[in-house]
């Protein structure tokens, strides 16, 4: 007779914070699996790789963003040569100010990586041990295996190995994929290739082209969506510092996000104790999705602290 599988009553499970835990707040979830993906040049790597870079160096992730859970990169960018990825990242860095040989991003030089290859996999959980990085960035899934896309059983075989990679080792994996042409609707569901694949995402960053514009989206399992964002690839005047911006929010939202850090600060600037989150949010009437990123942006600048008993302004 078969061992049963372990069981234990429902009160008896761990409880756990209801809050996101965040990588980069509130575009990738902490140790979530997903996809960057869009359709082709619409710059797909240089977010992968802001991402990656943020995430290495705690610096903000499109110039706004903060980083929670930073720690060492891994990258394998399977189209670019080992030149053409120093130079994506040396002009990320320039634009940051950070210095490209001090920064904690690991890149695997292989020349090949298929994760529909056992031998493959096993390397790479083997560089996953060794550096322990706290996320994972793959370039392009299309060049990472030879299966049938549009197969749901080999794509899930694909997908549960990668799975099994981010629990075992508490790590954000970040797959560039591609959307399909002119599809509508949720972008998830506009993924390339079997349904699964939006199934098996915890976060998911999409860029879509909007008539002459390119809009970055973001969903997630366990959070709720933050508002759209305009966004476009942008260099210094001799073309160096190559990056990623954020232009405005479509719709007008990019006015109503700016007064609501002025908002912020004068709300706290009437009060003699410090505000929590919630209080905040109810004076505002804003949700908690739009707030949270502010307050974090906010404390980044040092324009706000935050301690025990809420959030007030910096002074005595």
């Amino acid at each position: 007779m078969s061992e049963p599988f372990p069981v234990c009553p429902v009160g008896e499970l761990p409880a756990t914070d209801a809050a996101p835990r965040w990588l980069v707040e509130p575009l990738w979830g902490r140790a979530a699996v997903g996809f960057c993906a869009g359709a082709p040049k619409q710059g797909k790597t240089w977010l992968g790789l802001d991402l990656a870079l943020s995430v290495a160096t705690r610096t903000p992730c499109l110039g706004r963003f903060p980083v929670r859970d930073p720690g060492p990169v891994l990258l394998y960018l399977a189209e670019d040569s080992p030149g053409a990825l120093r130079h994506r990242l040396a002009g990320l860095c320039q634009h940051r100010g950070l210095d490209l040989d001090r920064v904690p991003v690991h890149v695997i030089t292989a020349p090949g990586l298929r994760l529909d290859r056992e031998r493959d996999r096993e390397r790479l959980e083997a560089t996953l041990a060794q550096v322990r990085p706290r996320l994972l960035l793959l370039d392009p899934l299309v060049r990472l295996h030879r299966l049938d896309e549009c197969r749901a059983q080999e794509v899930a075989e694909l997908l549960g190995s990668l799975r099994d990679l981010q629990r075992a080792h508490d790590v954000a994996i970040v797959i560039v994929h591609h959307l399909r042409k002119n599809a509508g609707g949720s972008p998830g569901q506009a993924l390339r290739g079997s349904g699964d694949l939006h199934a098996w995402i915890d976060s998911g960053l999409y860029l879509r082209r909007r008539h002459d514009r390119v809009v970055l989206e973001a969903e997630h399992r366990n959070a709720p969506a933050p508002e759209p964002l305009e966004v476009q690839l942008v260099s210094r005047p001799d073309g160096s510092a190559t990056h990623l911006e954020v232009v405005a929010a479509p719709q007008g939202h990019e006015a109503v996000e700016r007064s609501l850090e002025d908002r912020v600060l004068d709300q706290l600037a009437t009060r003699d104790h410090p505000s929590t989150r919630r209080e905040l949010r109810d004076r505002l009437r804003v949700s908690n999705n739009r707030l949270g990123p502010v307050l974090a942006l906010l404390e980044d600048r040092g324009q706000l602290i935050r301690g025990p008993d809420g959030w007030r302004l910096p002074g005595p």
